[in-house]
């Protein structure tokens, strides 16, 4: 057998350890799990000398296999839910509060501030001063109505 076929329990350490490291650089939890399968074909490896590197790779291949596929089984059923679900949506956070034009609606275009920001916002044609619900957004834009018809 040629020299360059052979894999050696250092092979699959090294490759294990490149993976984690590259889980380090690149997380995503997709090669924290390659890493661990190579560092457990390395332990194969290691106490079974006899193997063939056809066996090992058809080790490490099924132990990825299996410990992806677990970890995303396991992950699905534990991801929580957040307490701030539109932290990062700040338009969809103003959905149902009620705001006073600043900019009458005119062309369905028209202004509010909301803290220290003005907001655009799209509905019915209102008047400067009018109290509006936001009942929804589209990107930054507020879809609103005018409070009085709810």
């Amino acid at each position: 057998m040629s020299s360059w076929l052979e894999l050696s329990h250092w092979s699959w350490l090294v490759l294990g350890l490149a993976m984690l490291l590259l889980e380090l650089v690149a997380p995503a939890t997709f090669f924290l799990w390659l890493g661990v399968s190579a560092l457990l074909t390395a332990l194969a490896s290691y106490l079974v000398p006899a193997l063939n590197w056809q066996a090992e790779c058809l080790i490490f291949s099924v132990l990825a296999v299996l410990s992806i596929w677990l970890s995303r089984r396991y992950l699905v059923h534990r991801q929580t839910q957040s307490e701030l679900p539109h932290l990062n949506r700040r338009a969809q956070q103003y959905v149902g509060r009620v705001f006073i034009l600043t900019e009458a609606i005119e062309n369905g275009i028209g202004e509010i501030v909301v803290d220290d920001a003005r907001w655009q916002v799209r509905g019915p044609p209102l008047p400067k001063g009018a109290t509006v619900n936001a009942v929804a957004c589209e990107g930054n834009v507020l879809i609103v109505q005018g409070a009085q018809s709810q």
